[in-house]
């Protein structure tokens, strides 16, 4: 345990029997707290904001069911209740799974650190506008406005070289990591870039659409990718969270990533449908049966995964 042994050393440094008269007796060195958990001091950061980010979510959803307000458009309470709990479980997300990638404590502080406070600031300025009750993207009305959208853009922009760096550590050498996580967490950031790129693909189309006077067109573009760009959003929870299952069953490594590669392998299926189905401008509520199918099967083949995990520590005696 931290601490332990120093204060070992001055106790044993004292001399035996009682001390000698006037003579004071030093105080034992502070010991200093372990972490709870073993959490670092930025992972609990993120937790915490994390947490305020879906609160604020699940308070704006309550906002949108009370205030009788639409589903959609561009300054629908919709907005504000996505992005703060996309938002809020992907930093949660970040600070947990990033706890299994070997990252110098300074470039871990720094990542997380950036991640945490474009994601604040992200929710915090589509919040803004919504409360203003006018769009947060693509709007260039005023100049206030058009500050908001640039400094959303950019944030974006910090986020996807934030996460392509993590994507980078995960396909280095993992020694402390069993090959079932390893590639659990290779695959879910894979998903989460792919997310984050078509939203940047998204972002362009739009800025140029207005920048042409095309406003309608600019929100036409961000409706018709909004599948493709949450459907991959958040496999790097959903997959690294299965192999973590998986490795408090009795289940042999090597079974244990099948069944991630199983999950892994129809994750991937939805995510390739929904970017095509975008690209097509297909609703995926009234796609051709061909597409319906493949979707079906994709997801059988995670939920065979999650149920074979569970049944798995459903049998598993608990540990007295």
């Amino acid at each position: 345990m931290p601490g332990t042994s120093s204060s070992a050393s001055a106790v044993h440094a004292l001399p035996f029997g009682p001390p000698a008269p006037g003579v004071p007796v030093p105080d034992p060195p502070p010991v200093a707290a372990p972490s709870a958990l073993g959490v670092r001091p930025i992972e609990r950061a993120g937790y915490l904001l994390g947490a305020v980010l879906i609160a604020s979510g699940l308070f704006h959803a309550a906002v949108l069911i009370t205030s009788g307000g639409t589903w959609e458009g561009p300054v629908s309470w919709r907005k504000p209740m996505t992005f703060g709990l996309s938002f809020g479980l992907t930093l949660i997300t970040m600070a947990w799974v990033t706890s299994s990638i070997p990252l110098r404590d300074r470039t871990r502080n720094l990542l997380l650190g950036v991640f945490a406070t474009a994601s604040v600031v992200e929710v915090l300025l589509i919040t803004l506008q919504a409360w203003r009750r006018v769009p947060s993207h693509f709007n260039m009305e005023t100049p206030f406005d058009s500050a908001v959208s640039r400094v959303l853009a950019a944030g974006g922009g910090v986020i996807i070289v934030v996460l392509l760096a993590l994507t980078i550590a995960t396909w280095r050498p993992l020694p402390g990591v069993a090959p079932s996580m390893r590639l659990a967490l290779r695959a879910g950031f894979l998903a989460l870039d792919t997310a984050l790129l078509i939203g940047a693909v998204m972002v362009v189309t739009a800025v140029l659409d207005v920048s042409r006077g095309d406003q309608l067109a600019a929100y036409a573009v961000g409706s018709q990718w909004k599948p493709a760009h949450f459907v991959p959003m958040h496999g790097v929870l959903a997959l690294p969270l299965l192999a973590w299952l998986l490795a408090r069953t009795p289940l042999p490594e090597r079974s244990r990533v099948r069944t991630v590669a199983l999950a892994t392998a129809g994750y991937a299926v939805l995510c390739a449908l929904s970017v095509v189905e975008s690209a097509a401008a297909i609703n995926p509520l009234q796609a051709p049966l061909l597409a319906d199918t493949i979707a079906a099967v994709a997801v059988a083949a995670i939920v065979a995964a999650a149920a074979r995990a569970l049944a798995l520590l459903r049998s598993t005696p608990m540990a007295t």
